[in-house]
């Protein structure tokens, strides 16, 4: 039985998204205290948020190498995917760890600025791959600005 490139990739995101659970019961705690906008009324949809950005990220990156498997072009595209996926996973750990609000606007910051190299980058491959990465250009700077938000009212925690 030959592996699928589908299997491949999704195990790979499955992986990487693991890698948002390295938080400790401290870590939960801390952010829970902290001050939030009033207008944050969507926080308890965030993880079907982030799981449907993770699945359209998977597609796009799917269909990106589907379109021309193994070409020097579609392995550095993955590695941007990879990137992508790695900086987007890190934002919850890394600013948890931390305990500082703008590790996670500066994390969340960076995603943006990595999707849309990406999102051009495989514009002339795929529609499809593009219109895919869409819910993680809309979404990132919702929660970008969110934290940032979050830093001014909780200034001890900036």
């Amino acid at each position: 039985m030959q592996i699928k490139s589908w299997m491949v990739i999704g195990g790979v995101t499955l992986l990487v998204a693991l890698g948002a659970n390295f938080i400790t019961p401290g870590d939960r705690k801390w952010f829970n205290r902290l001050q939030r906008p009033r207008w944050l009324t969507f926080e308890a949809a965030i993880p079907i948020i982030r799981t449907t950005v993770f699945i359209c990220g998977a597609w796009s990156a799917y269909i990106v190498w589907e379109n021309n498997p193994g070409s020097t072009t579609t392995w550095l595209l993955m590695r941007l995917y990879l990137l992508l996926e790695i900086v987007t996973v890190a934002y919850t750990p890394v600013m948890f760890r931390t305990r500082r609000l703008r590790v996670g606007t500066i994390l969340g910051g960076t995603g943006f600025v990595i999707a849309v190299i990406l999102a051009i980058a495989v514009l002339p491959i795929s529609g499809w791959a593009t219109l895919l990465l869409i819910p993680y250009l809309l979404w990132s700077p919702i929660g970008t600005y969110t934290t940032k938000v979050m830093e001014r009212l909780n200034p001890q925690d900036a």
